[in-house]
């Protein structure tokens, strides 16, 4: 497996979601792109609305994902790139200014003005997540994209500041090191599934990314390249689940079967003669009832969603400027009837997301489902090309082929085999 040869290229994403844990190993190609070597995928069981309610429960799952990945990968995982989501998540565009030191911008004085602008005062309780630069301006000249070897004296930037409850980040870390895993960041997920959903022409353009998973509906706000506006609605595809749990009066297992295979979000799309059948509560008979039926049940859900993505878009003060429209993207984004009801509703084109630039497993990723996934996987690459490795230390390796002579434990604890790999590194790179 070409995966194998390299392996010190290769990156672990782990999507942890309110209803289920995906695992991905990839490594970068030459063009830019992903090969995907192995996918793992297990019912999330510890999470609600993206935040870990119950340690054990997320330990296994967790757990069962990555084994999964690391038999199709034929590697062993030692530290994954995690997403994260939940209404504990906020955001802010914030200023920093510093002096410009020998008068031509150096990378330390980046480093220094996006220190600046993330000096802003956080809450306590409060962790940072992303300091993402969205312009800098030097003397007077604005919309600087990247200033470094530029001359001035000045230099200020503006930046995207996303902070996470820090309980909720902590309770996420722990679940990963209990499975005996390092952490290598953790990375807010609508921004992950930006990475991977997106072209270069939308993010110029202006585009709003939303994310529809299990617990939450992420959104994400990008205009002339850089990203503007983050925010976390917590209505999602459980709630759909339990509104067709109630109406029909099936259990939720059930109602999740119906949601998947027959629901559709657009009432006119759906035909009344089409009858499916509706297992009961308890020992009572199955009931057949149409799929318009079903389909009265589901829209008023999803029309209440997007019609708070759409107030949401209004109160970023972008919505006149997302001209690319609104990039759909997420498990619940796959139903029939989506985009049509979408395009009623925010007066704008529409469309539904997979991951692109993938190859290896690409048939199964390219799905909604996994953006996330294979959006933590662009983030990771990007970081290892820039030399963001974990802690700040140069790159580390994620996954190690099957069978190498590095013991899984060492690497993890952080003993003399990751003191061996960094000496390798040095060594060779």
């Amino acid at each position: 497996m070409a995966v194998q040869s390299n392996a010190s290229n290769m990156v672990v994403g782990l999507d942890i979601g309110t209803s289920k844990v995906v695992a991905i190993v990839g490594q970068a190609t030459d063009d830019g792109g992903i090969e995907i070597a192995g996918i793992g995928s297990h019912p999330s069981r510890g999470m609600k609305k993206g935040v870990v309610i119950n340690i054990e429960s997320t330990v296994q799952s967790i757990q069962r994902a990555v084994e999964e990945a690391e038999l199709m990968a034929g590697c062993d995982i030692h530290s994954v790139y995690v997403g994260i989501a939940g209404s504990h998540i906020s955001s802010m565009n914030s200023d920093g200014v510093v002096a410009i030191k020998e008068r031509e911008v150096m990378s330390s004085d980046i480093d220094r003005v996006i220190d600046s602008a993330r000096a802003r005062a956080i809450s306590e309780g409060q962790r940072v997540l992303h300091v993402l630069p969205q312009e800098f301006a030097i003397d007077n000249q604005e919309g600087i994209r990247e200033p470094l070897g530029m001359s001035g004296v000045r230099l200020e930037a503006r930046v995207h500041l996303v902070t996470a409850a820090l309980n909720a980040v902590q309770n996420i870390e722990k679940c990963v090191r209990r499975c005996g895993l390092e952490v290598d960041a953790i990375i807010l997920e609508q921004l992950a599934s930006s990475h991977s959903v997106l072209t270069e022409d939308e993010r110029e353009l202006g585009v709003c990314v939303v994310d529809i998973g299990g617990g939450t509906t992420d959104i994400a706000v990008f205009t002339e390249g850089a990203i503007r506006h983050t925010a976390v609605i917590p209505i999602a595809g459980d709630q759909v689940t339990n509104d067709i749990a109630m109406a029909l009066r099936t259990p939720t297992q059930y109602a999740e079967d119906i949601k998947v295979k027959y629901a559709c979000a657009l009432t006119q799309l759906a035909s009344s003669d089409e009858m499916i059948k509706v297992p009961s509560v308890g020992d009572r008979p199955a009931r057949d009832l149409s799929r318009q039926a079903l389909a009265e049940v589901v829209e008023p859900r999803y029309e209440e969603l997007f019609t708070l993505v759409r107030e949401e878009l209004r109160r970023s003060g972008f919505e006149d400027l997302v001209a690319a429209g609104v990039v759909l993207t997420g498990g619940t984004s796959r139903m029939e009837g989506v985009v049509e009801l979408a395009e009623e509703i925010f007066h704008m084109p529409v469309r539904i997301a997979c991951p692109y630039n993938v190859r290896g497993l690409a048939d199964v990723v390219r799905n909604p489902i996994y953006s996330t996934g294979v959006g933590l996987l662009h983030y990771g690459m990007r970081e290892a090309r820039l030399g963001h490795g974990r802690h700040g230390q140069g790159r580390v390796v994620s996954a190690q082929p099957k069978g190498e002579d590095v013991s899984r434990r060492g690497f993890k604890d952080g003993i003399p085999a990751l003191d061996k790999i960094k000496g390798w590194f040095k060594g060779n790179f």
